[in-house]
């Protein structure tokens, strides 16, 4: 059977999650081309280029979308299974501002000592040699960083007729910037609206766990994704699968409270697919589970709970879609 393949080049970009019309319709099992601008809209393209005068607030974090998925409906759940994330550009940027990061004074955490200046990093991008390089501001240290490919944010409408910030990580998905959402990982989002309302954007070439100044190497890309619905199956909190491990997420404030939800997820995921207690379960969890960060530095904090896939055995999460994307994804990629 054909694979049926779309392709979205955004006249606009969104700025939220919510109260859009879809820019695009597709049926369960589509794969979708499209490409994403970076999170400041394309406008930093040199060291000079701070953001707070080439840059319009809220216009910050662009997204594609949104997409809505046929037959979608609240309390089910949508699958955006990562194809392939490519850098669209031969440069990325990262930065400081003043009153943003996790190792500086902010709004929320006042102090009277200066905050950090705003300044501005680029990065030469080699798609073909797979690497980044970093280049001092103060020095002449350069080194070569390999390129990981990822979408910070990526999410669906949020429930109640809710508009969010695309800056902003929550229940409904959103700017959650974890590794983890990289080719080969399936995200699974509830689906609170008809259609669900797929947007995604704010790529990264590369970013360490946290996003500790506040900024990856950003970049536009050129992306594939495969979606797909699986009915009467929406999670509380988006989560994510990939070959080796399962993993739930959860955004919030204090930090404490967005590994709570994650794990608590992890461990009720755990229960359910495995059949356990679920004190059974959080003895597993907690021997053999992982916490990466996501984020340490938006409107709420992202964690991640990570479970290794062997220690489940024959058990499989969502009737083993994601292994049917990977075949999906597969076939596409020989295709092209």
């Amino acid at each position: 059977m054909s694979i049926e393949v779309v392709r979205l080049d955004p006249e606009r970009y969104a700025y939220a999650f919510g109260g859009q019309e879809p820019l695009l319709t597709v049926r369960p099992g589509t794969v979708v081309e499209l490409s994403t601008e970076d999170c400041f809209g394309g406008a930093v393209r040199t060291v000079d280029d701070l953001p707070s005068r080439v840059c319009t607030f809220p216009y910050l974090n662009p997204v594609t979308g949104p997409i809505a998925v046929e037959g979608a409906e609240p309390g089910d759940a949508v699958a955006v299974h990562f194809v392939d994330i490519r850098p669209a550009r031969d440069w990325a940027v990262s930065t400081t501002f003043p009153h943003f990061g996790a190792l500086t004074a902010t709004h929320t955490t006042a102090m009277l000592h200066d905050a950090l200046p705003e300044r501005v990093w680029l990065y030469d991008v080699d798609v073909d040699r797979g690497v980044c390089r970093f280049h001092a501001r103060s020095s002449e240290f350069e080194v070569e960083l390999p390129l990981d490919p990822m979408h910070g944010t990526v999410g669906v409408a949020p429930a109640a007729g809710e508009v969010l910030m695309s800056i902003s990580p929550g229940a409904h998905g959103g700017n959650m910037d974890t590794p983890e959402l990289r080719a080969g990982t399936t995200a699974y989002f509830p689906v609170n609206v008809p259609g669900a309302l797929i947007s995604l954007g704010d790529g990264h070439c590369r970013q360490g766990e946290g996003e500790v100044c506040g900024t990856a190497v950003e970049a536009a890309m050129s992306t594939v994704v495969v979606v797909d619905l699986v009915k009467g199956a929406a999670p509380a909190w988006p989560r994510l699968e990939n070959d080796d491990h399962l993993m739930s997420t959860g955004s919030a404030r204090p930090l404490e409270d967005a590994f709570r939800i994650s794990q608590h997820d992890l461990v009720g995921w755990t229960a359910q697919l495995l059949g356990l207690d679920v004190l059974d379960a959080y003895q597993l969890v907690s021997q053999a589970g992982l916490a990466p960060a996501g984020n340490v530095v938006d409107t709420n904090y992202t964690m991640v709970a990570k479970l290794p896939k062997l220690l489940l055995g024959n058990a499989t999460a969502y009737d083993g879609i994601h292994a049917r994307l990977r075949e999906t994804a597969s076939r596409y990629l020989a295709e092209r």
